[in-house]
């Protein structure tokens, strides 16, 4: 008789768990990942930073990398009871398909929709790709979107696909452009924002980073496109290209300097967020990923890719009225 095959996670959530590697190198934490899915990242990384997740016996890192044969020992899980989110209205259509073919796909994600599940949601963008596309199981997030960030998103579909643009990633041969309103009139048309970055938690579980000496090196170029005198205290269209990409880098570069996105209900002004809120219809963050250049994994021809703003940003804009200086990109 075939032996039944366990699910890694079930396994998990009744006791501690022995996983076999079948397929490495790889980095732990991206193994434990793939192997419990649905498991919330942070707590992924939590077993792993405490000791509890061992390989072979021994105790490991988040990049310690694994090999075929090796045992992973993953303590018993709790997770917290998945709030229910029905999917995004109008469904797979919603998230408007930018490119598609045999290695990846990239998806124009909505504000508001998570790119994973966890952290009390029972679904993301990409458990519900694995749910209602054809042979999706094994597809993994390149990267990572915040969830209130809408544009662009890239999902691969085989491991091949995955490990190229990954290293493309780390090799800094991707070009990430996003929009932003901050609040506020840069003075300068061009700067860039030199700021090392610190997460940490708050007292709340909540993730956050900060401006810290001994934070990871990150580095925003912001250009102004356009700006706003009034109404007060005035408001800049900024585009700002990533040469790091950091936990929140954006929003918490742009409110160092004095300028906090509008929408940002972690690092933004809050009572000037709930005043545009009522007053202009602004119930998000603005913040687009807007443009993407890559190497594709399997060809090697650059791919590139736009996002045009969201319709209620660009209603936003219209609400503020005709730029004092600068133009609005359209399209």
């Amino acid at each position: 008789m075939e032996k039944q095959q366990v699910d890694p996670r079930e396994s998990a959530l009744r006791g501690v768990a022995h996983l076999v590697v079948q397929e490495g190198p790889q980095r732990l934490d991206n193994f434990l990942r793939r192997s419990l899915k649905g498991v919330p990242p942070s707590l992924i990384f939590r077993i792993i930073r405490s000791g509890e997740v061992r390989i072979d016996g021994h105790r490991a890192k988040p990049t310690t990398k694994v090999v075929d044969g090796q045992v992973v020992r993953v303590p018993p899980l709790r997770l917290a009871k998945p709030r229910e989110v029905p999917p995004p209205a109008g469904g797979l259509a919603s998230l408007s398909v930018v490119f598609d073919d045999e290695s990846l796909i990239v998806v124009d994600k909505p504000s508001g929709v998570a790119v994973h599940g966890g952290s009390g949601l029972s679904w993301g963008v990409i458990e519900w790709l694995r749910a209602h596309w054809p042979r999706a199981e094994r597809w993994e997030l390149v990267h990572r979107l915040d969830r209130d960030t809408s544009g662009l998103l890239v999902v691969a579909k085989t491991r091949r696909a995955l490990k190229g643009l990954q290293e493309a990633w780390r090799a800094a041969a991707v070009v990430k452009k996003y929009q932003a309103l901050a609040v506020g009139v840069l003075a300068q048309p061009r700067l860039i924002i030199r700021a090392a970055l610190e997460r940490y938690q708050t007292v709340q579980g909540e993730r956050r980073v900060r401006v810290s000496a001994v934070g990871k090196p990150s580095c925003s170029e912001v250009e102004r496109l356009a700006w706003w005198s009034a109404p007060a205290p005035g408001f800049s269209l900024v585009a700002v290209t990533l040469p790091t990409g950091r936990t929140h880098q954006i929003r918490a570069h742009l409110a160092h300097i004095g300028h906090p996105l509008v929408g940002d209900e972690k690092y933004g002004d809050f009572s000037l967020n709930k005043v545009l809120a009522r007053q202009m219809g602004c119930h998000r963050l603005f913040l687009h990923a807007a443009a993407l250049t890559f190497p594709h994994p399997i060809t090697g021809e650059t791919v590139t890719l736009r996002s045009p703003l969201a319709q209620e940003l660009h209603a936003f804009l219209a609400a503020l009225g005709r730029p004092t200086g600068g133009a609005v990109p359209f399209g």
